[in-house]
């Protein structure tokens, strides 16, 4: 009885010794997890090391995060920065056996090609190649997304560093507008497609731009085309704000190939009081509309715009 008695006490001190020593902390495995647009969930275990890049926002990142050694192929169309002018270029129209022969890891797309080309996604697939769709539609969105790529290509810090450095000379902009009351705002339309009389939508990186700058939208009342950063606006609304619009702004590119003498002479918008005074503006759509660092450039295009340096 009294051996029994002095196991089960050993037992039991044993039992209180392990209880209180430190619980051994599990051995971070290394995997990383992303959410793409189409709604994937995706393991990233390792970089990937050979990356075709469909659309020149990821392109123009990747570089930015000095991963442009990862890119073995672009877009067509890509032409930012001017290092990948040597790239070789590929086009979700082509066959994929174009891809194929690449030998990429990854394929980087954006919700529209998914969309729109689901066989040639597919077959990508089917041949073991890794295929991502991402596309930030607000500024919250653009820093994730960043941090996405981030991630895909092993380059973390660089993703971090960005965002702080978009922060941080977005800072001087704000404040070079502290003393600007509401009321000395410009109030701007801001035009993303003239021909389908489009406008951006409220929460878009367009609209972002524009009001970091210092300037009020005046659609903000325009709905947003599915989750896109378009919003169909019209004409006949357009021209009821006519009087109230003190800047007519417009992007420029492939999305609007559009000239101020187009916007002088469409119809019906000498009721509008910027077209009348000749305040309408271009402004080239990378700056804008492409969820990149240069977004920056376009703030501050727009701050001087809206508030002219005085003259001495």
């Amino acid at each position: 009885m009294m051996e029994v008695l002095f196991f089960r006490s050993c037992t039991l001190i044993l039992f209180v010794c392990l209880l209180l020593q430190p619980m051994p902390v599990m051995a971070d495995d290394g995997i990383k997890t992303i959410h793409d647009s189409s709604g994937q969930t995706i393991k990233v275990i390792r970089p990937f090391k050979r990356i075709i890049s469909l659309y020149s926002a990821h392109t123009e990142n990747i570089c930015s995060l000095a991963a442009e050694d990862l890119l073995v192929g672009v877009a067509g169309s890509d032409d930012y920065p001017p290092s990948i002018a040597d790239k070789p270029h590929f086009s979700y129209r082509e066959d994929p056996e174009k891809f194929l022969a690449r030998q990429p890891d990854l394929v980087l797309v954006r919700p529209m090609i998914e969309r729109s080309y689901p066989e040639f996604i597919k077959k990508l697939r089917q041949a073991g190649i890794a295929v991502i769709s991402l596309q930030p539609n607000n500024v919250d969105e653009m820093f994730d997304y960043w941090q996405d790529l981030g991630i895909l290509t092993g380059h973390e810090l660089e993703a971090k560093d960005m965002v702080a450095a978009f922060k941080a000379r977005l800072k001087v902009v704000e404040g070079s507008l502290k003393n600007v009351q509401p009321d000395q705002r410009p109030k701007v339309y801001f035009q993303s497609i003239h021909k389908k009389m489009k406008t951006f939508a409220k929460k878009s990186i367009g609209i972002f731009v524009l009001e970091q700058a210092g300037g009020i939208n005046i659609a903000a009342d325009a709905e947003q085309v599915r989750e896109t950063n378009i919003a169909f606006y019209g004409k006949e609304r357009l021209l009821s704000h006519g009087p109230e619009i003190d800047i007519f702004l417009a992007q420029r590119g492939r999305m609007n190939p559009v000239n101020v003498e187009t916007i002088l002479n469409e119809p019906g918008f000498g009721a509008i009081k910027a077209v009348s005074e000749g305040k309408v503006f271009l402004i080239n759509e990378e700056l804008v509309s492409r969820p990149t660092l240069r977004i920056l450039d376009g703030i501050e295009q727009l701050n001087t715009l809206f508030y002219p340096p005085k003259s001495q």
